[in-house]
């Protein structure tokens, strides 16, 4: 009897062991998970503060940037030229020329000039607002490329520092004159569709009254024909216009019988007035 006491008592005191084991087991689980979820969250709330303050410096960068405006831009003058250039007295962001308008280029082509794309003006967009304002203040009136050698040489820099203008003020206006061209393009299409439809509903209407005509024509023919047997009038056989029959009369000789009768009657006279004498023969 104690034996056995001893053995359930050994075994009992073994599975309380185990399920204490077993629950500080799942209580480390929870823990591991709950810290696991913490974790994730603290990454997100991190990735999420990073995400705005760069944001944010962007924004106050773009504040801080400043935009000149040029007026006219040397011939063969490519964007990347022009940012090599400017990029020696300050930092450039973005560079956009306006190109010139494609009869402008025909028009130079045939008259015997360069073929190549030429630029009307142009906006440059610097890092800093300053080096804008300081580039645009030294360079306005001055030698494109003070390198006698350079093909730029004779060209001045007409440069002008454009106050509170923004890159999205630029943009917004290149994508308006867009849309106005875009517009106008669509006009033309359209009042040139409107004169092609209009044109065709003449013809199909002209074809029409011409198919009357000929079915008039037709209807005409067989009465024609018609009165003209009844008035005598003969129907050509090329189709050709319907004339009226002439009919001539021509002068007709006298019968063998009657000159024969008077020539008799005359012999007889002669005869008779030879023989009897003209006193007899009356």
């Amino acid at each position: 009897m104690d034996s056995s006491d001893e053995e359930n008592g050994g075994s009992r005191s073994g599975e309380e062991e185990r399920s204490d084991e077993e629950m500080s087991d799942g209580s480390g689980q929870d823990g591991s998970s709950d810290g696991n979820g913490n974790g994730n969250l603290k990454s997100k709330e991190a990735s999420e503060k990073a995400a705005l303050k760069k944001a944010k410096s962007k924004k106050a960068k773009k504040g801080k940037t400043g935009v000149v405006y040029l007026s006219r831009i040397p011939p063969h003058l490519k964007p990347l030229k022009l940012r090599h250039l400017l990029s020696q007295y300050g930092e450039v962001s973005r560079v956009y020329l306006a190109p010139e308008d494609a009869a402008t280029r025909i028009r130079r082509k045939r008259a015997g000039g360069n073929s190549g794309k030429n630029f009307t003006e142009g906006w440059v967009e610097f890092v800093h607002k300053r080096d804008a304002k300081r580039i645009a203040a030294m360079l306005n009136g001055e030698s494109v490329d003070p390198r006698k050698r350079s093909a730029y040489h004779y060209d001045l820099w007409t440069i002008k520092y454009l106050k509170k203008f923004k890159w999205d003020n630029l943009t917004a206006e290149i994508a308006y004159k867009k849309a106005v061209r875009d517009q106008k393009l669509a006009a033309e299409v359209s009042a040139a569709k409107k004169e092609r439809d209009f044109y065709l509903s003449k013809v199909d209407q002209a074809r029409a009254i011409n198919s009357m005509e000929e079915r008039k024509k037709k209807r005409k023919e067989p009465e024609a024909n018609g009165s003209s047997s009844a008035g005598g009038a003969e129907k050509p056989e090329d189709g050709s216009a319907k004339k009226p029959r002439i009919v001539r009369s021509f002068h007709q000789r006298k019968s063998v019988l009657d000159s024969a009768s008077e020539t008799k009657s005359s012999l007889a006279a002669d005869v008779l007035a030879g023989v009897f004498g003209k006193s007899t023969v009356k």
